[in-house]
């Protein structure tokens, strides 16, 4: 029996509705714009339509829709018609329940897209190293060092906005 693109079954369903939210959270870190945020949550449930992999279980399909977000985003980045400047427009969807974590949320996504995407999905999605580390395909040596120069970044960003 052949599924039909028309409508969506309800297993895209349910991982839209329990992953969704999540998802939109790490596209904004990684565009820093609503539209381009809301695009790719989009194409990864399409691409989750299209392809129906089979999963072990919840985190395995959650690990899945993270991956092809970000890969999803990285090709959105490197679109020539998209120039490579973070903006905030919606920003305050995500967690900023202050002013100061709304710029603490600006500084993290000034970061690198490698640093950035760890530092979101350590400090605001609460994965561990080891969860990082399976999600994006790198080893946990990489999420730790990723994580140190971010951390490092940040400190600097902040020391320097004391000083002003």
């Amino acid at each position: 029996m052949q599924r039909s693109m028309t409508r969506p079954g309800n297993h895209v369903i349910k991982s839209y509705e329990a992953y969704s939210e999540m998802l939109f959270r790490i596209a904004m870190v990684h565009l820093g714009r609503r539209q381009d945020a809301e695009e790719a949550v989009q194409d990864t449930f399409i691409k989750l339509m299209e392809k129906a992999p089979e999963f072990s279980d919840s985190e395995h399909q959650k690990a899945w829709l993270i991956r092809v977000l970000t890969n999803t985003c990285k090709t959105m980045l490197g679109r020539g018609w998209r120039k490579r400047e973070v903006k905030l427009d919606g920003a305050e969807a995500l967690a900023a329940d202050t002013p100061m974590d709304l710029a603490l949320l600006q500084l993290v996504m000034a970061l690198p897209a490698k640093v950035k995407t760890v530092i979101h999905l350590y400090y605001y999605e609460d994965y561990s190293v080891q969860e990082i580390s399976r999600i994006l395909q790198i080893s946990d040596s990489a999420v730790k060092m990723r994580l140190q120069r971010g951390r490092q970044q940040l400190k600097l960003e902040l020391e320097g906005a004391e000083s002003e």
